[in-house]
């Protein structure tokens, strides 16, 4: 399939300023940020005091200011929230009305070629192309950042795509999502997040850190997200994943359709999560791969 463009208006980008931003960033969220490259940007999650996450940003440094990539569901909460810890240090944070976010989905080595990507572009690794950052999210899946006009002149030779045809995308690489709807109620292992390296187990405190510390080094969780099909279009957020005896064991946290059928992502306990598995409603949930190993715990 040749490459196409999607533009993410479901998200928003938030901008971080200020003399204090790297050091107040790095002191909040899961991933080390404070000598974080320009030509890197990793995911990173921020939690509450009990390890539950309350937002999951790709994490972009630009040289007058940073760049949290976060759900349009929810950023304001998360600003207003965010804005409670930012005490005396020398910091601002709004959401960005220069910068848009968009998606190459499908993107071949052909498309790479004609931008002037290297071929070995690490995953997460930033390129800039005229006045447009993008970001390898995965093999054939990018995310770019730049001026609306700009992000207009990369998308002229490319077929437009639905905003659903880079949800499933981000879903086939296991990518969560933190919306209000999951706003604490899941800490970072369920996610994934330490699989998805998202979490530096190696850095300084920041809040929920002695909870993911204590769960990587002791426990595990008894549930993690993992990558449905179902027949029929997207399955609600929030929809309960029960068992062949229909007892809930799990919760649908993304959904995208696929031709006749969606694909999901649904946190799932780890006993459970192999077989035999249905929604709430009796849909079928048939496991598909994701490119990394889901621990069991």
């Amino acid at each position: 399939m040749a490459p196409r463009y999607s533009l993410l208006t479901h998200h928003a980008c938030i901008e971080v300023r200020g003399p204090d931003a790297g050091s107040f960033l790095h002191g909040q969220l899961s991933q080390a940020v404070a000598d974080l490259s320009l030509a890197s940007a990793p995911l990173a999650g921020w939690h509450d005091a009990k390890g539950r996450v309350r937002a999951l940003f790709r994490v972009l440094r630009l040289p007058d200011r940073w760049l949290l990539l976060s759900p349009r569901d929810g950023v304001e909460q998360v600003i207003t929230k965010l804005r409670m810890f930012v005490l005396r240090a020398a910091v601002t944070l709004s959401i960005a009305s220069d910068v848009a976010a968009a998606a190459v989905v499908d993107a071949d080595d052909t498309w790479r070629e004609a931008m002037g990507i290297p071929r070995d572009t690490e995953q997460n690794g930033v390129v800039e192309h005229q006045g447009v950052r993008l970001v390898r999210v995965g093999p054939t899946y990018w995310q770019t950042f730049g001026d609306p006009a700009a992000l207009t002149l990369l998308a002229e030779s490319l077929a437009t795509a639905p905003v659903a045809a880079a949800t499933l995308a981000e879903i086939r690489l296991g990518l969560p999502e933190v919306t209000s709807t999951q706003y604490e109620r899941f800490v970072a292992q369920m996610l994934n997040l330490d699989a998805l390296g998202a979490v530096s187990f190696d850095k300084g405190c920041y809040p929920g850190q002695e909870i993911v510390a204590r769960v990587h080094n002791l426990g595990g969780v008894k549930r993690r997200a993992r990558r449905y099909a179902a027949e029929g279009p997207p399955v609600a957020i929030g929809t309960a994943v029960v068992n062949a005896d229909g007892t809930p064991v799990g919760d649908v946290i993304r959904s995208a359709p696929n031709g006749s059928r969606s694909e999901l992502l649904a946190v799932v306990d780890n006993a459970a999560a192999d077989a035999g598995l249905a929604t709430a409603a009796g849909l079928a949930l048939t496991m598909l791969p994701l490119p990394f190993s889901v621990p069991r715990d």
